[in-house]
């Protein structure tokens, strides 16, 4: 998190959290929803500058109740989440595939999951700053057990290395990340929130 939005939380303590105005879509992308947007629950604007997708990103952090939120200087803007609090992407690089998130951090995977939909998730544990004392606004960095959305863009590639198969119809298998086999196990889409203890829409 950077350093002039924590001087600015203890500058300015008591400014009111925002709520419904910023979500993270199923592809990792920010979008900002007006009032419009969020009285005819629409998907809003993706937000297409670069230096605030940046922004957002560096400052994206989470509370204990398992909220996700935009520090944006003293005011803290709860996210509404599509799908998970990460997007997964594989990325190539010189040195071997790596697993991201929608803000560049590494995923450790453990598992796949998959849903009733066909969707894929990966679990694992991933570095996020995480806000231990609400009222000194006390952030640790820590790697946590969360899941990710696999981009759909992904999916062709996560099946060139997984083994799958129907089993009273859900899916179990194996997925190989380096040189490991990593389970695939069935899950319906409504227990990740609870599994992985992320509240989807926040409100006051």
């Amino acid at each position: 998190m950077d350093e002039q939005v924590l001087r600015s939380l203890i500058k300015w303590p008591s400014v009111p959290d925002c709520f419904g105005w910023l979500a993270l879509d199923r592809r990792g992308q920010w979008r900002m929803r007006d009032e419009y947007a969020q009285r005819n629950q629409l998907a809003g604007n993706v937000i297409q500058h670069v230096a605030l997708n940046e922004f957002i990103s560096r400052n994206y952090a989470c509370d204990t109740l398992g909220r996700y939120f935009f520090q944006n200087g003293p005011q803290r803007v709860f996210i509404t989440l599509d799908a998970t609090p990460w997007i997964a992407r594989i990325i190539p690089s010189d040195s071997g595939p790596q697993l991201l998130t929608q803000c560049g951090t590494a995923i450790t995977p453990h598992l796949a999951l998959s849903d009733e939909m066909g969707n894929i998730y990966i679990a694992g544990l991933i570095s996020q700053p995480t806000e231990q004392n609400v009222a000194s606004h006390v952030f640790t960095n820590q790697e946590s057990v969360s899941v990710a959305l696999l981009h759909d863009h992904d999916l062709d590639l996560f099946s060139e290395h997984s083994k799958i198969h129907e089993d009273a119809c859900s899916f179990r298998g194996t997925w190989k990340w380096y040189e490991k086999e990593l389970p695939i196990e069935p899950i319906y889409s409504s227990e990740l929130s609870e599994r992985f203890h992320f509240i989807k829409k926040p409100s006051n």
